[in-house]
């Protein structure tokens, strides 16, 4: 009983070790540096009573703080804008582009459920316009304008 018990684990654990076995991995080339980018820094001032923090989504299962701030006061989210894509990047502490698909900024501490979305103007050819965004609670989430 023993023997046919350890027989189906392997039997299993072989079926599910198997497709990743197969799976070929490609070095990716990642982009570094801010050559060709152009500084698109957002400041986001809180006028909210509490702290909020802003978040970058830097790819679909990733994200980033990228900003904090406390009531009264202010942070500048130091974004590059890429002129012939309309990306806008965060450079991590490596100095590697990671392209921001999204950011949102809450109250901290229930952040996503108070969230208010930042859009990014992304426009090809253009310059990303300067940024400035004012931060206060509204009835249950924060409204950034």
């Amino acid at each position: 009983m023993q023997f046919f018990r350890r027989s189906i684990v392997w039997s299993f654990l072989t079926v599910l070790a198997g497709p990743a076995a197969a799976v070929e991995l490609h070095p990716v080339d990642v982009r570094t540096g801010t050559e060709g980018l152009t500084p698109a820094p957002l400041t986001i001032a809180n006028a909210a009573d509490a702290p909020i923090v802003c978040v970058g989504e830097l790819a679909h299962w990733y994200s980033a703080e990228l900003g904090r701030a406390e009531p009264g006061t202010s942070t500048t989210i130091p974004l590059w804008f890429d002129p012939a894509t309309g990306t806008y990047t965060a450079l991590n502490d490596k100095r590697e582009n990671m392209p921001v698909e999204a950011l949102w900024c809450g109250i901290a501490g229930r952040a996503y459920a108070t969230r208010a979305v930042v859009a990014l103007a992304r426009r090809a050819g253009d310059d990303a316009p300067p940024a400035a965004l004012t931060c206060t609670m509204g009835d249950i989430r924060l409204l950034c304008e």
